[in-house]
């Protein structure tokens, strides 16, 4: 409650003449799909955007601050929402509108390769975020963690002119299209761990330990997470109404969309798959437990004749059979071990020890 009647703090607001260049990474004119040479500023870049035809801006910023953001923002007129939501990393993969402006969350995977065997703690997938603002003139690219670095998809991108041409979408569409080609790769990997696990299940020697079948499920829930949910933002891309993606980009996201598509799929079933590997690794629990339970009973059941017999014979009353026999105490020995001898067969040949 005292958060809702206190007054809003005031944003930070950038310093004179801020332009947040310690946290552009990189800031590049295109005019007909062709890089401009020179160092840019934001502000230059977009003056000179709007004086070419068929020009835009890409700015590349990592782990921005929010003053870092304010200063971009108010040179593209960004809306304070979307602005909030790129400097906070867990987002969940979303498409919005806002006038001319779209911004697009992707959740960024990458598979951790580690050595030896699954454990309690292993880092399988890493995750990360990528949140674009696509304008008429501009994209900028806002990147969070390492699981996915967008130099390369700059870099390949630069040498198809014919795409690059088609304007701000197109870095969209390269940059979803590595985000989900990741997504392949951890996909593959993720089924040979899996694979690994099914193995130390059902092995004859079983030795893999319940915590690490949660670990990797805890893994597998978290990049479901940056996979299903980006199903419908891509959909929406790829709608005939959507006025603000080219035609011919449109035909690429469709690209994108089978691929994330089959990504899903792979991750539902290996999500049922695990809880399949997890059903069957508690059964073979109980099964355990039930053959400890059978033996401590066989034991028991052998100790307890042993007992009773040395119980009879230790209330030393005078009228006893055996009492005075010269060889009653042997005979007891020997009646106790021989009882001992055929229970123990007895319970070895039913399965008990």
């Amino acid at each position: 409650m005292t958060r809702i009647l206190a007054p809003a703090e005031p944003k930070p607001a950038p310093p004179p003449g801020f332009t947040g260049r310690d946290k552009i990474v990189d800031c590049a004119l295109y005019v007909d799909g062709v890089r401009q040479p020179g160092e840019w500023t934001p502000e230059d870049a977009l003056h000179a955007a709007r004086e070419e035809t068929n020009a835009f801006v890409w700015i590349g910023l990592h782990e921005p601050s929010l003053t870092t953001m304010a200063g971009i923002a108010e040179t593209f007129e960004l809306h304070e929402l979307a602005v909030e939501d790129a400097v906070s990393v867990e987002q969940r993969p979303k498409l919005e509108q806002f006038g001319e402006i779209n911004s697009l969350v992707l959740r960024t995977a990458r598979y951790v390769r580690h050595s030896g065997e699954l454990t309690e703690t292993t880092e399988v997938v890493e995750t990360g975020q990528v949140m674009l603002f696509i304008g008429p003139e501009f994209v900028i690219s806002v990147r969070h963690g390492d699981a996915c670095k967008l130099s390369p998809v700059r870099a390949g991108l630069e040498q198809r002119k014919e795409l690059l041409s088609q304007g701000p979408w197109s870095v969209a569409y390269a940059i979803a299209d590595h985000v989900v080609d990741l997504y392949l790769d951890v996909s593959d990997q993720v089924e040979t761990d899996l694979d690994d696990l099914e193995n130390q299940v059902f092995a004859r020697q079983v030795h893999g330990r319940i915590q690490r079948i949660y670990q990797m499920k805890r893994e597998l829930v978290e990049f479901k997470r940056a996979v299903v949910p980006l199903l419908r933002p891509i959909m929406q891309l790829t709608e005939s109404t959507n006025r603000h993606v080219p035609k011919e980009i449109r035909r690429f996201f469709r690209d994108v969309q089978d691929h994330l598509i089959r990504v899903a799929e792979q991750v539902n079933g290996y999500d049922d798959l695990l809880n399949s590997i997890l059903q069957a690794r508690l059964a073979q629990v109980s099964v355990e437990q039930n053959n400890d339970m059978r033996k401590i009973a066989s034991w028991a059941a052998i100790f307890a004749v042993e007992t009773f017999i040395a119980g009879i014979y230790g209330m030393n009353f005078h009228n006893m059979p055996e009492l005075q026999w010269r060889y009653g105490y042997p005979a007891a020995l020997a009646a106790m071990l021989a009882a001992a001898i055929v229970l123990y067969r007895w319970f070895r040949r039913s399965g008990w020890l």
